[in-house]
């Protein structure tokens, strides 16, 4: 089994109002600087995630979400830090996650 790990918000919130794409730029830098390959995804279909074991998080059906999922549990704890308003949770996979 695979464990990953995952920060969620409104996709809009993601997209829109935090430089997300700057951070996961960086994130890519930072990752060819030390030789270590991507381990993480920006995904806009999370209907994989079982909202319900999300803690603090409540679900509203008619937002979209989207999610940053990691095999590294620090960059998503780094993350939290980082964006401030997004939930975290994990999950465990029988496959690796590819999108």
């Amino acid at each position: 089994m695979y464990n990953y790990y995952f920060a969620i918000a409104t996709q809009n919130f993601l997209i829109n109002e935090e430089p997300l794409e700057e951070i996961l730029r960086e994130r890519t830098l930072y990752y060819d600087s030390i030789k270590k390959n991507i381990d993480f995804w920006f995904v806009t279909e999370t209907n994989f995630l079982d909202f319900s074991c999300i803690n603090n998080f409540k679900y509203n059906s008619a937002k979209s979400y989207a999610a940053i999922v990691s095999s590294d549990p620090k960059f998503i704890q780094w993350l939290k830090l980082r964006i401030g308003f997004v939930a975290t949770g994990h999950f465990k996979s029988a496959s690796l996650f590819m999108v």
